[in-house]
């Protein structure tokens, strides 16, 4: 038996659907260039391919627990509710982290210490 599930900001219809998966299918590698060019800028070029391998190795093994988890949940619960809330919780911590960080002091960094 599934239990009902409450919906966090609307209810689930096909159209609902169709937007959601337009956003994610636009803008769910948006952060890969971001990304990239911020590991280039604080580390420089000589080791940009190992850094930035390591990145998005964690990124996707991140993914796939998450997925699982997901899946484990809703077996266990009926609903991915719950999973939904640690997600959006996580996703707050993470950007509380990354706030602080100041890109133009990194640069200055690694250029004074190539020289």
């Amino acid at each position: 038996m599934v239990a009902e599930s409450t919906e966090i900001l609307a209810p689930m219809s096909q159209l609902g659907v169709y937007i959601f998966s337009a956003c994610i299918g636009l803008l769910w590698l948006a952060t890969v260039p971001l990304t990239a060019g911020l590991v280039s800028h604080f580390f420089g070029p000589r080791y940009m391919a190992t850094l930035y391998s390591f990145a998005f190795l964690s990124h996707q093994v991140g993914g796939f627990i998450s997925v699982w988890m997901a899946g484990r949940i809703r077996d266990a619960t009926g609903t991915y509710d719950s999973w939904w809330w640690v997600i959006i919780t996580v996703g707050l911590i993470a950007s509380l982290l990354h706030w602080p960080i100041d890109e133009r002091a990194g640069g200055r960094a690694i250029e004074e210490n190539s020289n």
